[in-house]
């Protein structure tokens, strides 16, 4: 478990979707006859309201920098917390797949739902300034606003995460002689319901890809019980991915014919699927190139072909391309035994009864 390196950058784009929410806020100062003498973008900095503070009492001389101005927003990261509300099992999984190059589906846990704690400080020099500021952040939030962010890139982990507003403090700081420099500070303090995921594992293995059953005639001792019969289902493409084209249609194709001729049929299989534009078909039996199907199988729609029109296998090559969300069916499979073997889960193989551990 520990020890894993893996880093998503969830806690850091977290603060950046949340900065970039007040990085657009202006103000603007009237002239008496109420038109416009200037406009100010509303500068912002991630760091504690403390060291702006510092950095306005400072006096601009030769060896120093210009004493910032204001007004001007600044944020940091208050804390963070684990959120037991929204809770799941902790055993409960999900699947994703990559979004990088070939598309390999994964298995991952559920992440763990974590609070983090922001204090948005708004620092103006005049009373009227903080007003404009704050009043075009407020009706945003009812209390929350939710941000859309990219937790986990590599596997297209998007998720909404609402930016609660919780309180709001005032202080005005103005203490000293009159020719100090008054500052005005608005505190608005704010949690995200983010998420944080653990590893994203490098393959696809803990994806339930098959289904295996035994049964057993003798039912007094298990241990000892040899399977009669097994049952077995994989997962199967119902739609062709791989356009291969393996032949194509000798004539035209109306919706009423079930037998047809295409150009070469060899490298058809009989009681198989095949498609043609957008309809799946179950080949019943091959003569030469005559094929006799099923139309409209996995609720396709039967629609005219024309002559040429590529005629593409739907085969195990298809079924490797199977990705998260598409429909599929089932390739079933039955055995009968009478071998006195059972299937052991630790060697993954067919053992002899009294080998079984």
């Amino acid at each position: 478990m520990l020890g894993t390196y893996y880093y998503h950058e969830i806690i850091r784009k977290t603060i950046i979707a949340f900065g970039t929410l007040f990085n657009t806020i202006d103000i603007q100062h009237k002239k008496p006859d109420g038109t416009v003498h200037s406009s100010v973008r509303v500068p912002i900095a991630y760091g504690p309201v403390e060291k702006f503070l510092a950095r306005l009492e400072q006096k601009p001389d030769l060896r120093q920098r210009v004493a910032i101005t204001l007004p001007r927003l600044a944020f940091e990261m208050s804390s963070i917390q684990y959120d037991n509300s929204r809770k799941v099992s902790t055993m409960q999984t999900f699947k994703a797949s990559t979004t990088t190059g070939t598309k390999v589906a994964k298995k991952l846990f559920m992440p763990v739902p974590y609070n983090i704690g922001f204090t948005l400080s708004v620092m103006t020099q005049y009373n009227e300034d903080a007003l404009q500021i704050i009043e075009q952040i407020l009706p945003y939030f009812q209390p929350s606003f939710n941000l859309t962010v990219d937790l986990v890139s590599s596997i297209g982990e998007k998720r909404d995460i609402p930016m609660v507003l919780d309180n709001l403090s005032f202080d005005d700081n103005f203490s000293g002689t009159y020719d100090d420099k008054r500052v005005i500070t608005h505190d608005l303090n704010f949690t995200a319901k983010t998420y944080l995921f653990g590893p994203v594992p490098t393959s696809s293995e803990g994806l339930i890809k098959k289904v295996q059953v035994d049964y057993s005639a003798q039912t007094k001792n298990r241990k000892t019980a040899s399977r009669d019969l097994r049952y077995t289902a994989e997962p199967t493409a119902t739609k062709d991915y791989n356009d291969d084209a393996t032949t194509v249609l000798a004539a035209n194709l109306d919706t009423t014919k079930t037998q047809f001729d295409v150009g070469d049929a060899v490298s058809l299989v009989e009681k198989t699927y095949i498609q043609i534009d957008n309809e799946t078909m179950y080949i019943r039996k091959i003569t030469g190139n005559t094929l006799l199907v099923n139309r409209g199988e996995y609720s396709t729609t039967i629609d005219t072909h024309n002559q040429g029109t590529a005629v593409n296998a739907i085969n195990a090559a298809d079924d490797a391309l199977l990705d998260l969300g598409d429909d599929f069916g089932f390739s079933e499979s039955r055995f009968d035994f009478n071998d006195g073997k059972t299937y052991s889960p630790s060697k993954g193989v067919d053992v002899w009864v009294n080998l079984i551990v």
